[in-house]
């Protein structure tokens, strides 16, 4: 038990080292994107790219919250960004389950479950972006919700992750002068040594009362499933960490990919919480209409898709078994949907 939370440290320390890195690589460049969205495709586009490079969608999301309480951006030039950021945050659970590429049938299980969040957030951006640019559907609805608590002051939440690994991270990075490269080196370093004995502590454990926990408690129906997402997102502020912790769980055939799944549409809601506190901080209601079409948007998701839930589930299964024939797929999934073809798409739709 004292290795596995030797290992689970390092994990989360390799995680929000990567976002540190990452940070270093582009945050000025992420709030420089998120001040040119004068066109919703671009917003989109951007939001999505932003959220990929600085590796997590509470920042981009509370960032344009604040620029939205600045006057910087309005509403409607802010939801956009908010649907792109909620398909950027999914890269970061999708590079955790390229770390177990040299074992293909444990790779097979964490891909899947680390991409069917990147096929439900696809879906959220198919029907809903659409909705968004000719009704304003999400405007409206966040607005209503955003003038009965308007009044509202908000809480800060403690982070007990941060709070853990934060001395660590800030040892790393004065070692190495701040380098993002470096720091982002070392960071994929931790990750593939916690995921690789990770998943053999996991395997051992589940033999024994774990393995129940896990399947008879804390997934044991999918409502408790998304409750779980929800309430553990809330608790460390942060769905890449959330929907990364089960790719392993994944990978060591602990749970199943319809076991993950509706734990990955909680966390999905629970990340929603950070803007939502930052909105309410600052009083302003359109930042809080902001932080609310959020909220929303995942929770009509989850309304959408769960009745269809086999089609993203079906569709990660087919890729991780494409990615099985070429390990080309994976790179080519990520390198392509979180990077390359949101940097075209702005540069041809602006």
């Amino acid at each position: 038990m004292v290795l596995l939370l030797v290992l689970l440290y390092l994990f989360f320390l390799s995680i929000s080292l990567m976002g540190a890195s990452f940070k270093f690589f582009g945050h000025g460049f992420a709030e420089r994107l998120l001040t040119t969205t004068a066109n919703p495709f671009v917003g989109l586009f951007i939001g999505v790219l932003a959220t990929s490079v600085v590796q997590s969608s509470s920042t981009v999301t509370a960032m344009t919250v604040g620029l939205v309480a600045g006057g910087a951006l309005d509403v409607q030039g802010a939801i956009p960004i908010i649907i792109g950021s909620n398909l950027g945050t999914s890269v970061t659970n999708t590079l955790v389950s390229v770390g177990h590429i040299s074992r293909p049938e444990e790779f097979k299980r964490a891909f899947a479950a680390a991409t069917v969040h990147d096929f439900f957030n696809l879906i959220l951006v198919v029907v809903f972006f659409p909705l968004q640019l000719f009704t304003n559907v999400l405007g409206h609805a966040s607005s209503v919700l955003s003038e009965v608590l308007r009044e509202l002051g908000g809480l800060q939440l403690v982070n007990p992750i941060k709070t853990i690994v934060e001395p660590a991270v800030k040892v790393i990075g004065r070692g190495t002068s701040e380098s993002g490269a470096v720091m982002l080196l070392i960071a994929v370093a931790l990750l593939f040594l916690s995921l690789r004995y990770l998943v053999v502590v996991l395997k051992s454990l589940v033999i024994g009362r774990i393995g129940r926990f896990f399947n008879q408690i804390l997934f044991r129906t999918a409502p408790r499933a998304l409750v779980l997402g929800v309430v553990t997102t809330i608790a460390v502020q942060s769905s890449s960490i959330t929907t990364s912790l089960a790719v392993p769980l994944a990978g060591a055939g602990i749970l199943s990919l319809m076991q993950i799944f509706p734990f990955t549409l909680g966390a999905n809601i629970g990340t929603t919480i950070t803007a939502m506190l930052a909105s309410l901080v600052t009083g302003n209601p359109a930042a809080v209409t902001v932080a609310f079409a959020h909220l929303l948007l995942n929770l009509f998701g989850v309304v959408l898709v769960w009745p269809i839930r086999r089609v993203p589930v079906t569709m990660a299964e087919v890729l991780a078994e494409w990615s099985l024939k070429s390990r080309l797929v994976p790179l080519l999934h990520v390198g392509m949907t979180f990077f390359l073809l949101p940097l075209v798409l702005i540069y041809l739709t602006r």
